[in-house]
């Protein structure tokens, strides 16, 4: 049985299959029992602003691409729960008439969104660790990590080649290596392979370019992802579960 823990006390205690089924739906996994739970997405969060845990972020158009593009490849009956406009820009007043207020894709960034899931579907190797005969989508997962409870969902969990194995798109993909420590993908990377316990992959797709990569992670990488780990839950200890912590008195100290 797990004992479940809020931002600053426990709620209620389930078993582990029962925690992990009732994540399958993105309501519970992103809403109130999905919080009981740190994620990679807090990483950034507690490094760099702890009292801002919990805050809700404005979706962008990166991330409603982001979107599209994960739901193409792993859920394509789901693509109907996207608004599309066919504008060429959010600035037009069409564009702002037909959304009603509401971040809504544009018709040629779903144009440039299908070509990209052509094209790494045709690719055989992707195509294989994407569609293997034992895989599953959109599975969530949960384990102890450094005292605290975190989730992750993965994006495919192929037990034939035993991967855990997460779609990205890039702007470049030869600053990928670079990119992927500043936008936590490292701790991402370590966080879900002890969540699942198989190696974690990329499959990456230059947004411009259209070439691909598969990216496999070192152990220094596992390594760099642990240690943010480690002290993200330093950060969260202190600010969440510390008795007569007064935030008003914390600061940062650098030396130049």
């Amino acid at each position: 049985m797990l004992k479940l823990q809020a931002k600053h006390e426990s709620i209620w205690i389930m078993n582990k299959e029962e925690v992990i089924e009732k994540l399958r739906n993105d309501e519970n996994y992103y809403g109130e029992f999905g919080k009981q739970y740190l994620s990679n997405s807090d990483i950034r969060t507690l490094l760099t602003n702890p009292l801002a845990l919990g805050e809700q972020s404005k979706p962008s158009p990166a991330f409603l691409v982001g979107g599209y593009f994960h739901t193409a490849i792993l859920e394509p009956n789901k693509l109907k729960k996207y608004r599309v406009i066919p504008s060429s820009t959010r600035n037009t007043k069409a564009y702002k008439e037909m959304s009603g207020g509401e971040l809504c894709l544009l018709q040629h960034e779903v144009d440039k969104i299908e070509l990209m899931t052509t094209k790494v579907l045709e690719n055989d190797i992707c195509r294989g660790l994407i569609r293997g005969i034992d895989v599953e989508y959109e599975k969530p997962g949960i384990a102890e990590l450094e005292g605290v409870m975190w989730k992750g969902k993965a994006d495919i969990v192929n037990h034939d080649d035993k991967l855990v194995i997460d779609l990205k798109t890039t702007s470049d993909i030869n600053s990928f290596r670079r990119s992927a420590y500043r936008w936590n993908y490292d701790s991402q990377a370590y966080i879900y392979s002890t969540l699942f316990g198989y190696e974690f992959v990329f499959v990456v797709i230059d947004k411009n370019t259209h070439q691909i990569a598969v990216v496999d992670c070192s152990a220094d990488f596992y390594e760099s992802g642990k240690d943010k780990v480690k002290r993200a839950v330093e950060a969260y200890d202190l600010f969440y579960k510390t008795d007569g912590f007064d935030p008003s008195q914390y600061f940062i100290n650098l030396t130049l």
